[in-house]
């Protein structure tokens, strides 16, 4: 079976033996297993942060029309050409609005207390968690890693609670729900294990 049709391949004898990515935004590049190996871990890209810094940076002026994609680049301190395709996708997503000419620039399609930050991760990465590029109802394992699955599908509900519970307008307004103040006042929150 293909890893498209849900199944793992098994890890290659050689890290270095070339793979291609599924999903994300290196889809179809060949790269080493290793490389995809160590992108395991659960992340939050440069271009899902971009993503989001650039639409709380539209919720927050989003009484001032359009803000040019220059301003937006200056005040959150990413790369100009990086967030022009990232303001594309978003557009072709549905979360902003273009205007073009003079008094031109982007806009939120919808209030900010109507996009979630899970809307704005999946507009430009897609699922927010997958294993190895598949998600995980699409997987299957087998003997004593027949448990993963429940596991894999548990982790992908509280990263969805979690995201699809906070609104471009919580987080520019530090309006950020109960549920996750508690989990950030933690202190074991921030160390890395």
């Amino acid at each position: 079976m293909s890893p498209a049709s849900g199944s793992l391949l098994p890890a290659p004898e050689n890290p270095d033996e070339i793979r291609t990515v599924m999903t994300g935004h290196d889809q179809g590049r060949y790269v080493p297993f290793r490389a995809v190996q160590h992108n395991a871990a659960m992340r939050i890209s440069a271009r899902a942060d971009y993503a989001v810094r650039a639409a709380l940076q539209l919720a927050a002026c989003q009484d001032d029309g359009p803000l040019k994609a220059e301003a937006i680049a200056d005040a959150q301190e990413i790369p100009h050409k990086f967030l022009e395709g990232i303001l594309n996708d978003m557009r072709r997503g549905g979360l902003v609005l273009s205007q073009r000419g003079g008094n031109g620039g982007y806009r939120l399609a919808r209030p900010a207390d109507r996009i979630s930050i899970a809307d704005v991760i999946r507009v430009v990465e897609g699922p927010l968690v997958s294993v190895r590029g598949v998600r995980p109802p699409e997987l299957a394992y087998s003997g004593p890693a027949e448990s993963l699955l429940p596991l894999w599908i548990a982790l992908r509900a509280n990263v969805r609670q979690i995201l699809e519970g906070v609104s471009l307008a919580d987080v520019a307004g530090a309006e950020l729900p109960t549920t996750v103040t508690a989990l950030a006042s933690d202190p074991a929150a921030w160390t890395n294990p």
